[in-house]
């Protein structure tokens, strides 16, 4: 009896590493993909739900990231980030909010790591494989090594023939869960040299909340 189950802690065990390897492999493929890219534009839908507060928030963005530079487009905020500030820009209140990119929350997926956060701090394993629209796309489940996260797992899914990621589905310990889904994405695309610089003089007439 004891054999038995020695051989099958083994199996478990097993099955459990080479799952781990498989899914790191494919992160690794898609973080290298990623950072041959000269730049990338995304465009997305968004949705947050969290069934015990009855809220579900559905929308549409777009991101474009060079390095650790990025403009996003969500809610009618531009959210602009040069690579040392941040600029969020909201023309319905006419705010420019200033600060650094150092979020209070540490989980936080910035668009800067949208595409790079599973580099540290998760555990990984495969997950399920789905067939969306005819594209094979591989689950990845990500869980946080730090215990104390406010995230409960993260499922990264992966097209299998581009390497690329296809969405992101992050479940909160508080029960809310946020779906980023991609609905297109393009590569090394002509940009304008002042695409991430903050134009002060578009905004002369806005209030600016710089924060310390």
């Amino acid at each position: 009896m004891t054999n038995k189950i020695i051989t099958l802690l083994l199996i478990t065990i097993s099955i459990n590493v080479f799952s781990q390897n498989k899914a790191k492999n494919l992160l690794n493929e898609v973080s290298e993909k990623v950072k041959g890219y000269d730049n990338i534009s995304i465009d997305f839908k968004y949705v947050l739900e969290n069934t015990s507060e009855n809220i579900k928030q559905e929308t549409k963005g777009g991101v474009i990231l060079q390095g650790d530079k990025y403009k996003l487009n969500i809610l009618g905020v531009t959210r602009l980030y040069d690579g040392k500030t941040l600029y969020s820009i909201s023309p319905e209140d006419e705010e420019v909010t200033i600060s650094s990119e150092s979020d209070n929350e540490e989980d936080a997926i910035t668009p800067s790591k949208m595409l790079s956060f599973y580099e540290d701090g998760y555990m990984y394993a495969l997950d399920v494989e789905q067939n969306i629209k005819g594209r094979k796309i591989q689950y990845v489940k990500l869980t946080p090594i730090d215990s104390d996260s406010e995230i409960k797992y993260i499922l990264l899914g992966i097209d299998a023939n581009t390497k690329h990621i296809y969405s992101l589905i992050q479940v909160g310990k508080n029960g809310s869960k946020t779906t980023l889904t991609v609905n297109s994405f393009k590569t090394n695309e002509p940009l304008s040299k002042s695409l991430f610089t903050f134009d002060a003089n578009k905004y002369k007439d806005y209030y600016i909340n710089k924060l310390d």
